[in-house]
């Protein structure tokens, strides 16, 4: 039978994590399932629990939280890979803010859906991205996306939030961040063969589809087919933002004029001029950054979610 090791962010969704536990122990026992869980204490708390739980040879690590959660969870295993110790599935329990590396790998984000996929034991396996600078010279992974510029200092703002939540949150913080960041930096964008130097507002470098809970970066991202998906857009005006906003809802931002879309395995932004506020999976990775090397792996870890014939 395999071993699952649940590892619970408590302050995950404002304490919703905590409170979420006893209803998880109830639907895992259910199921059958052979698990024990542990909670994080610190940052980084999950990316140790998931090396050692690697290194004890449980079968599937199960992350119960947000993105950030989600991240040093995968951090942990992915890292625990690269050193030759035993390879761990991954698994998400959403209980988070934004949810969209679990949206981006079909995680469902129902708690009760989620438990139910567990027992399920269907895995896909999915690309993981590392980012090389700011605070992470030594690199660190991401599953969803990296998000550099304007979409970074959303996410900065989303985190002030003390009465929003969720997706709510992010809607608010775009509007204020229209507000706080319109004079885009002078980046070089270097990918595969091509480089575009230009001011620009935002350039999300994405392994899912979207990031803020619903804002869709890359609707026809595949975090499975080898390649980043990447939406670069120009400096425009405050009005102009405005009028880009219900595009990213809708995911058709592509056919507008600022917006520069391509793929990728490798991807380098360097700041010409100014700064480079940036995050991985929701996680800060600068404020005040100079240079950010994005490279893909590919097959890196296996997700359990749902399998095909659940979504029909």
């Amino acid at each position: 039978m395999p071993r699952y090791r649940v590892i619970v962010n408590p302050t995950a969704g404002r304490g919703a994590s905590e409170q979420a536990i006893p209803r998880i122990e109830h639907m895992l026992n259910t199921y059958g399932l052979d698990f024990d869980l542990v909670r994080t204490e610190r940052p980084w708390h999950a990316a140790e629990l998931a090396q050692q739980a690697s290194s004890a040879g449980y079968d599937v690590v199960v992350a119960v939280g947000g993105d950030g959660t989600a991240n040093e969870v995968l951090n942990g295993l992915v890292q625990a890979k690269q050193t030759g110790g035993h390879t761990c599935a991954m698994g998400i329990l959403c209980v988070g803010r934004g949810n969209d590396f679990a949206y981006g790998v079909g995680v469902p984000i129902d708690l009760e859906v989620g438990c139910w996929a567990l027992a399920q034991a269907h895995r896909r396996s999915i690309d993981v991205g590392r980012v090389i600078g700011g605070l992470y010279p030594q690199g660190r992974y991401f599953g969803n996306g990296v998000g550099i510029g304007f979409d970074a200092v959303v996410g900065f703002e989303a985190v002030k939030m003390t009465r929003l939540h969720g997706f709510p949150s992010y809607l608010v913080a775009v509007l204020k961040t229209v507000f706080l960041y319109y004079k885009a930096p002078l980046a070089k964008i270097e990918y595969d063969g091509q480089t575009i130097t230009q001011p620009s507002l935002m350039v999300s470098i994405m392994n899912g589809q979207r990031m803020g809970g619903g804002f869709y970066m890359a609707p026809e991202g595949k975090p499975d087919d080898g390649l980043f998906d990447l939406c670069i857009a120009r400096e425009v005006s405050r009005a102009r933002i405005f009028g880009l906003i219900p595009h990213f809802l809708r995911g058709t931002q592509a056919s507008q004029e600022p917006i520069r879309t391509g793929q990728a395995t490798r991807v380098v932004v360097t700041a010409a001029e100014g700064v480079l506020p940036a995050h991985a999976d929701g996680e800060t990775l600068c404020i005040e950054g100079q240079r950010l090397e994005m490279e893909l792996l590919p097959s890196q870890i296996e997700i359990v979610c749902p399998p095909p014939e659940a979504a029909e």
